[in-house]
């Protein structure tokens, strides 16, 4: 259960100035910073799909496929769950990040689901790594094949002190197998790989000569497309980023709040942002998107109940170029069509107060999605150019991350989003 104290009670106890369950018992509890092994941690729950019609039916989109965002919610509760098994309960714990999710293996039929991880980077600073993973549950006393992971990913949870809010240090990590030197070195790696995203961010790192080069070479062919005098033409398969976007706004009620009772979930959000992608995607390309990953994204200020949560779904970039558009070298693309595009949606959030008074950013979510057809998107304003930049350099990040694990492993070089799945 994500929450302990009814929400009435919650609010009563708000406004007569006394502090919540939560509170209360972090207010008393012991704050235990020994070093722990990273199997006191794991934690694993089964959803009996298979067998609970009733349960699957809570996990089914309207064409029988199994919601991811809906699994993203789980996997965000899971990892509160996995946090205060480390941290204890002295500590208030929030997701402050998602570092990737992508998919492994695509799902070819309903079937029990198993979702486990624990904590496996953590250094007695206030955050910490978990990594998890979404598996076909197996046989009781049977480990996970390999085969049968559908998704892995990590969450960065920091802790944080009941009281003051400020960040509070948490137990290191106690290495004892081989095993769990490889996944924390794994750790380790994430953390560096964020340090350098955040590196090649457009605010600190100004566009390149080549990325200069495009930005001009697209500029041009609008200036063409839109010259009377001249053939050229915008191709009907590439459609200005602009024309892409897709909004959303609604009220932050109390049913998605967190174990702190006055926050939304992190879960929550990556299920509306996730949502809001998709139907950006279906949008622009006029057909049912697959989902390939989630680049890591970072939730900037949390989300309060009550609030109004503004969110803008915007196609970024697009790979390859299509026929007739521009390819990575400014140059128009050739005839022949591809019958697969990557396609990225940005996805940026904000809350506002709902009086509409003071406005927060809430995160930015890239996920990547691939489409049957053959589809560009092409930016006409600087901010544009700017998102399009920055899109490209992700994925390119991606790419060649992905590259170095060789093949056969997850994203990229291993499910493309092509194969036949029961999963959006």
């Amino acid at each position: 259960m994500r929450v302990k104290t009814p929400w009435i009670e919650a609010l009563k106890a708000q406004r007569e100035g006394k502090a919540g369950t939560e509170e209360a018992e972090s207010a008393h509890a012991t704050r235990d910073t020994t070093p722990k092994r990273m199997s006191d941690s794991f934690h694993r729950v089964v959803l009996p799909l298979a067998q609970d019609p009733w349960m699957l039916d809570s996990y089914l989109n309207a064409s029988g496929h199994i919601r991811l965002g809906t699994i993203f919610m789980d996997l965000d509760a899971l990892s509160g769950v996995i946090a205060y098994k480390h941290t204890g309960e002295a500590v208030t714990t929030v997701t402050a990040a998602v570092d990737r999710i992508t998919i492994n293996h695509p799902l070819k039929e309903i079937c029990d689901l198993e979702l486990s991880g624990q904590v496996t980077f953590a250094t007695g600073r206030s955050s910490m790594e978990i990594s998890l993973q979404v598996a076909k549950a197996p046989e009781e006393g049977k480990e996970v094949r390999d085969e049968d992971v559908l998704m892995t990913c990590a969450f960065t949870m920091v802790s944080l002190d009941p009281t003051t809010k400020r960040p509070v240090a948490v137990s290191p990590l106690k290495l004892e197998t081989a095993k769990d030197r490889e996944l924390f070195e794994l750790g380790e790696q994430n953390y560096a790989a964020k340090k350098k995203l955040a590196s090649v961010g457009l605010k600190k790192q100004t566009p390149n000569d080549e990325e200069s080069d495009l930005i001009h070479a697209m500029w041009l062919k609008q200036l063409e497309y839109h010259d009377p005098n001249l053939p050229a033409r915008k191709p009907e398969n590439v459609i200005y980023m602009d024309l892409t976007k897709v909004h959303s706004s609604q009220i932050m009620q109390p049913q998605y709040r967190n174990r702190h009772n006055f926050m939304i979930f992190g879960g929550f959000l990556l299920k509306q942002t996730f949502e809001l992608a998709f139907c950006c995607c279906a949008s622009f390309s006029h057909s049912r998107p697959t989902f390939i990953s989630l680049d890591p994204s970072t939730f900037e200020n949390p989300v309060p109940v009550g609030s109004v949560l503004y969110m803008t779904a915007t196609v970024a970039y697009t790979d390859p170029a299509p026929s007739g558009g521009l390819d990575k070298a400014g140059a128009s693309g050739g005839d022949s069509a591809s019958k697969y595009t990557r396609v990225q949606v940005r996805v940026d959030s904000k809350v506002r107060d709902v009086e509409h008074g003071s406005t927060k950013p809430t995160g930015q979510f890239n996920y990547t999605f691939l489409v049957e057809k053959d589809l560009g998107v092409m930016p006409r304003t600087y901010s544009e150019f700017m998102i399009w930049v920055d899109a490209r350099r992700r994925a390119e990040l991606v790419t060649a991350s992905l590259g170095e694990k060789g093949k056969g492993t997850q994203g990229v070089n291993g499910d493309d989003g092509k194969r036949e799945r029961i999963t959006e």
